[in-house]
């Protein structure tokens, strides 16, 4: 009797056993599996930059959010694993490029706390990635202003050096830029030859701290000039006065090529100026 009774048992429970297994087969069944993204497929906030990694590309959304704003000094960043579900990458690839913000000063770090945004007088802006971050910030007049600021202190003085110590092949790029400038049929072509204009007259210069100098502020001048060449009504104006800047370092005038540096940026000023408006 008792063995009648246990086999009972056992086919309920094996019955219950089945049932339970095919509820459980029919749900999955309901539940649409997850849309497999392409191999090597980002979200849109994460696209990576032509020819750059992707700790690059991501190091490059993260400052300039930085730069603009988004996250004032002081403030502490998402940690490693909000940044990887944020922008779909490894874990890795934030370490990279937290790296890479602390190389050029934007942040700092420590264990348990994390990374937090450094004041902005200890950020490296002089680093070409952090200019041209600044060059598409929200706060444009001021970066303008900021170039030209620089501008003012440094290329006036930079022409005049010129003038005494430049070498005829210097003279030959220097003039080489400026005719170029002059013949150039697109915008983008006479702001390249604008930029190396200016950046032929401070190697010219033979003071060896412009030049780095130079190099690292390119970017910046190429925002800079972009914007201010959109008057083609002021191009024939700009023009005459680089080709008087290229006469009097040719002809070795440190003082005349200092004042046309100085009529060059006072127009600069007033197109800048008019843009506000």
């Amino acid at each position: 009797m008792s063995d009648a009774r246990s086999k009972k048992r056992l086919t309920t429970v094996k019955a219950r056993a089945t049932v339970k297994a095919r509820a459980k087969v029919k749900a999955r069944a309901k539940v649409k599996p997850p849309v497999a993204r392409p191999a090597g497929a980002r979200r849109t906030d994460a696209a990576l930059i032509p020819g750059s990694s992707v700790h690059a590309s991501l190091a490059n959304e993260i400052g300039l959010r930085i730069v603009r704003g988004d996250y004032p000094p002081g403030t502490i960043l998402p940690n490693e694993a909000k940044w990887s579900e944020t922008f779909d990458v490894s874990r890795s690839a934030v370490r990279e490029a937290i790296k890479m913000l602390m190389a050029k000063s934007l942040l700092a770090s420590r264990p348990k706390i994390g990374s937090w945004v450094e004041p902005k007088e200890r950020w490296n802006l002089l680093d070409r990635d952090v200019l041209a971050w600044y060059a598409t910030a929200p706060d444009r007049e001021m970066f303008l202003r900021t170039v030209q600021e620089f501008r003012h202190i440094i290329e006036p003085e930079a022409s005049a050096f010129a003038a005494i110590r430049r070498s005829d092949e210097q003279m030959a790029e220097i003039s080489q830029a400026c005719r170029e400038m002059g013949e150039a049929a697109t915008l983008p072509e006479r702001t390249r030859a604008d930029t190396r204009f200016h950046l032929a007259i401070l190697r010219a210069s033979g003071n060896d701290l412009l030049v780095p100098l130079g190099v690292l502020i390119e970017s910046a001048l190429d925002h800079l000039f972009v914007f201010v060449t959109r008057e083609t009504s002021d191009q024939p104006r700009a023009q005459a006065l680089h080709e008087a800047i290229e006469k009097n370092i040719r002809l070795r005038r440190p003082a005349a090529a200092r004042t046309a540096v100085h009529r060059l940026l006072a127009n600069t000023d007033e197109v800048i100026g008019r843009s506000r408006r």
